[in-house]
């Protein structure tokens, strides 16, 4: 039997240390110098951190030796869900397949446990030049609405 840690044991891990150490993903990003969005969807493993990173994260969480060694890992992004094929369509399911755990997550911690409404909500798509060739921003905007415990 192998004990070699994969992916998701160290992203539960450190899913679990942030939780008993009582830390924000704010607060962990700027530890190891990265912004809350990218270090939420790294420890999630969706995507592969530095080794300077991966090693701060760990040192700060106190995870286990081979920990930073899968935080550098490639990651392997696979949704159970159809995806379309349209190629613009595509990259906005794969911002939420990389993202979507991380916004989840981020939401919660600003607001608490609730969605954002889709129903009262704003969008607005914009060309922002940019010397590496004009960026699509898309800002999207909804209520916020909290979970109701019955």
């Amino acid at each position: 039997m192998s004990t070699e840690l994969t992916k998701d044991d160290v992203a539960a891990l450190i899913l679990l240390a942030k939780k008993s150490k009582g830390l924000s993903w704010e607060a962990i990003a700027q530890s190891i110098g990265m912004s809350p969005v990218w270090t939420h969807s790294a420890a999630v493993g969706m995507n592969a951190m530095p080794a300077d990173k991966a090693t701060a994260l760990v040192a700060l969480l106190g995870l286990p030796s081979g920990a930073a060694e899968v935080l550098q890992e490639c990651p392997t992004k696979v949704w159970s869900q159809t995806v379309p094929t349209d190629p613009c369509i595509y990259r906005l399911y794969e911002v939420v397949g990389v993202y979507g755990l991380t916004i989840k997550a981020l939401i919660h911690e600003e607001f608490g446990d609730g969605i954002m409404s889709a129903i009262d909500f704003d969008m607005y798509v914009t060309r922002v030049p940019h010397e590496k060739g004009d960026r699509v921003k898309i800002e999207m905007s909804g209520k916020y609405l909290a979970y109701n415990a019955w």
